[in-house]
């Protein structure tokens, strides 16, 4: 393939990356996991472990099970806390040219704004992503990014809080995703990233008992890919920021399927922990699909889709 291809994508918020793939937080830890299995320069962006203000021990073991097509997470968000990433990862990161992003989540409003403000100040961090599923325990543990007034909150003291490009990623475990899409873009988001997880669980007939001790957990993996499609395909069409495809990417050809929906990019999660170089390989996938059907830019194909 000697001919040079446009893989370059606009994600909002002045932000552009020289490919639409990028890796899902929780899934590559703080990139220097993966940096003896792949060329972390390739990427697109990287998306590190969410982040919360104080380290968090997550929830009790067993919290990973597999199911068929997918895994059952209920990790709990385990993390080293706002002062250990900046002492201790953020310097590996600040050495990359690839765009690093980072995720966070709060138990409150207040949290989110704190860590917004504290990141806002970091070097080497191209934007934030705010993860909107965790539970606000001043309303009784509802999801924020479950209710249209929450998830417009969160992401308005966040955004008054940075002038950092901000990504919001959406709970599937709702009604109409379209509705809080719209909310947070309302609230100031630049992007939107979907889907998070679906709440699932597993038992074990023997002991008739969870799988995991969390009794629930996150589905992820090719299992949800349908719904994320869909729900991203219906998400293009009711807001105007850009969009990044998550859930069950496994492949370009799946890479594709969100880019002809209508996303701009794409995050690979599950995939990480099966094939850790297939983000290598999707970009390849990517710029092969591109030769083989004369496509110059990859933003030719954004929200193709013919219905």
């Amino acid at each position: 393939m000697s001919k040079k291809y446009d893989l370059s994508v606009n994600i909002g918020g002045g932000i552009t990356l020289a490919n639409p793939v990028m890796t899902g937080s929780g899934t590559f830890g703080y990139a220097k996991e993966f940096a003896e299995l792949i060329d972390l320069k390739r990427l697109g962006g990287i998306i590190v472990k969410g982040l919360s203000l104080e380290p968090s021990m997550g929830n009790p073991p067993p919290r990973i099970t597999e199911t068929p097509c997918g895994i059952l997470n209920a990790i709990g968000l385990e993390n080293v806390g706002f002062d250990v990433f900046v002492k201790e990862k953020l310097p590996f990161l600040q050495t990359l040219n690839t765009p690093v992003f980072v995720n966070i989540y709060g138990k409150t409003i207040e949290e989110y704004a704190q860590l917004a403000l504290k990141i806002q100040d970091l070097e080497g961090i191209a934007g934030i992503e705010v993860n909107i599923s965790c539970p606000n325990v001043k309303a009784g543990g509802v999801a924020f990014g479950t209710d249209p007034l929450l998830a417009y909150q969160a992401v308005l003291a966040v955004r008054k809080n940075t002038s950092m490009p901000l990504i919001v990623k959406l709970s599937p475990n709702v009604t109409d995703i379209t509705k809080i899409a719209s909310s947070v873009v309302d609230a100031g988001a630049d992007c939107l990233s979907l889907i998070n997880t679906i709440t699932g669980m597993a038992i074990d007939i023997k002991t008739r008992k969870s799988k995991l001790a969390n009794i629930t957990g996150g589905l992820s993996g090719p299992a949800i890919r349908p719904i994320a499609l869909r729900m991203v395909w219906q998400t293009a069409q009711a807001v105007s920021v850009p969009i990044i495809g998550v859930g069950g990417i496994m492949s370009a050809e799946h890479a594709l399927e969100f880019i002809i929906a209508g996303a701009s990019a794409v995050q690979i999660g599950t995939a990480n922990f099966i094939t850790p170089c297939c983000t290598m390989e999707i970009i390849d996938g990517i710029e092969q699909y591109m030769a083989d059907n004369n496509i110059n830019t990859v933003s030719e194909i954004i929200g193709t889709i013919q219905t």
